[in-house]
Parts: structure tokens; C-alpha cells; sequence
């Protein structure tokens, strides 16, 4: 999932903020001496010198170099007040970069190293967008998604008044919905196979953790298709009625009316199914 320019160009801003106009203060010029990058990490120099270095390779858009130097500065001068904001600027060209899980790396130990930070916050903005970015299809393996989820939800509550809590509560509802479609997915596969109970499992997921997304008409379809399978008539009923008292006119709802109808049966709640009372508690 890639960031649009407008947001990078929001999150250039927001860590040459950080960096407390460390280019300004050490200037972009070039180097005395223009360094080999594959020897870069290897030469021993003063802050202001690896700074100088590192910005040069953010104006070439060499951003996996430019971590490298940000990394030379804790290496070398592990006790400057730069090492810890090297650290940050670090896990952003990371990022930039497209080396997530380095990215990530380099945030967690940000945010274990120095929690107090008044930049505290970008660094779990960080972590979080960076597990973002590796959400993949719902076909294959969704525990990045979990884990941007967790860190995602983890900045707003944290920083809610942040521009960060603003980007990231969006990005929230996109990544549940994401969730709600790996579990349909399942869901579909397995009803499609006669598992009904299997496919159940997954719509109650749905159901209980995802009634925000807008996968949940189709899992009340679903459950509604399942239980009439099973013979399970009130069931099936409640998730029908439910359906239609929430979601009425949709092809969903009109699909459970057709599927009751193979029995004479018609949409009707009962107020002790987990089904009613899910949505019950939502109201």
C-alpha cells in the first residue's frame, strides 16, 4: 500500500522537523572527503561531518545510504544528543526506502531506548506505517495486517490529538476492513465446500470483531445461507431479520428473502441468538 506525494511529502517535513534542522546546522555542501559508499560505515568522523553525509544522500534519494550514515552516527557517538535523533532519522530513510522490517526494527528500539521523547510519537507513527505498507492480499498471509493494526490503534490512543492519531485512525478502518475480507474469503471457501460450521466460524468473526467494515452484510448473508444448510431454521431467521433491519434493499438481504423462501420460512429474530444479540449490544 503506497503513500501518496502528498503524505510523503508530510512525513519529509515532519522529520527534517526532527531533525532539528540538522541540515541547516551542518550543511549539505560536500564533504572534505567524498566517501566510497561501500567504505561510508567504516570511516571514523566527527557528527557534523557524518550529518553532512548522510543529508547528501537524502538529496540524491539515496535513502538505504543515508540510513546507513544515520546509523554511523549512534555507532561512533552513542552518547551525543545527535545519536538519538540520528536513530529516528534512520528509521525514516528506512522507510523511504521500502525496508520496512528495518524500519520497524530501528522504531522499536527507538521507542525502548528513550520512551520520554518528545519525538516519541513519530516513532510509533513509524513502526506503525511501515507494517501498513506490508499489508498483502487477502490470499495469503495476513499477520502484518494484525500487527499494523495493533500499532496503528496504538498511536491513536497514545497521541490522539497528533496529526499522526488523525492519519492512522484512518488507516485503522482500512486495515479492519482488510481482516474482514481475509476472513470472507475463508468463509466463502469453506461454505463453498460443504464446512459450514468452518464457514460460520469465520462470518461470526466478522460479525463480532468487524460489524463496522462494510463486509458485514455479505456475513449476514452468509450465516444466513449456512444455518438453512444445517437445517438450522432459527438461525438462519435471525440472521436474515437482522439483515433486513439494518441493511434493507440490499442484494444481500434480498438474497437471505429468496433463501428462507425454499422453506416458507420468513425473516424473524430470535432475542436469545449470538446473532440478535451482537448487534444488540452495538445499539
Amino acid at each position: 500500500m503506497n503513500l501518496g506525494g502528498k503524505f510523503r511529502t508530510f512525513l519529509l517535513v515532519s522529520v527534517a522537523a526532527l531533525s532539528l534542522c540538522g541540515c541547516s546546522l551542518f550543511g549539505t555542501d560536500d564533504a572534505t572527503n567524498d566517501l566510497n559508499k561501500d567504505a561510508a560505515a567504516y570511516n571514523e568522523r566527527p557528527i557534523d561531518q557524518i550529518y553532512a553525509d548522510a543529508w547528501k544522500e537524502i538529496n540524491r534519494g539515496n535513502w538505504d545510504q543515508a540510513a546507513t550514515q544515520f546509523n554511523e552516527v549512534d555507532r561512533q557517538h552513542p552518547y551525543s544528543v545527535w545519536a538519538r535523533r540520528a536513530q529516528l532519522m534512520s528509521a525514516f530513510c528506512s522507510y523511504q526506502a521500502n525496508k520496512y522490517d528495518e524500519a520497524v526494527s530501528t522504531s522499536d528500539q527507538y521507542i525502548a531506548l528513550h520512551p520520554g521523547s518528545p519525538e516519541v510519537s513519530y516513532a510509533f507513527y513509524l513502526k506503525a506505517i511501515s507494517l501498513y505498507e506490508q499489508i498483502v492480499d487477502v490470499g495469503r498471509d495476513q499477520s502484518k495486517t494484525q500487527g499494523a493494526l495493533v500499532a496503528l490503534q496504538d498511536v491513536v490512543q497514545r497521541f490522539p490529538d497528533t496529526e499522526y492519531a488523525r492519519d492512522a485512525s484512518l488507516k485503522v478502518d482500512l486495515t479492519r476492513d482488510h481482516l474482514a475480507g481475509k476472513e470472507m474469503e475463508i468463509g466463502r471457501y469453506y461454505l463453498s465446500r460443504g464446512n459450514y460450521i468452518g464457514a460460520i466460524n469465520r462470518f461470526r468473526s466478522v460479525v463480532d470483531n468487524y460489524q463496522t467494515t462494510p463486509q458485514i452484510g455479505e456475513a449476514l448473508e452468509r450465516l444466513t445461507e449456512s444455518y438453512y444448510s444445517l437445517g438450522l431454521d432459527s438461525e438462519a431467521q435471525t440472521a436474515a431479520a437482522v439483515l433486513g433491519a439494518n441493511y434493507p434493499g440490499t442484494v444481500w438481504y434480498q438474497n437471505s428473502y429468496n433463501i428462507l423462501k425454499g422453506r416458507n420460512l420468513t425473516a424473524k429474530a430470535d432475542a436469545q441468538s449470538w446473532i440478535y444479540k451482537a448487534f444488540h449490544k452495538m445499539l
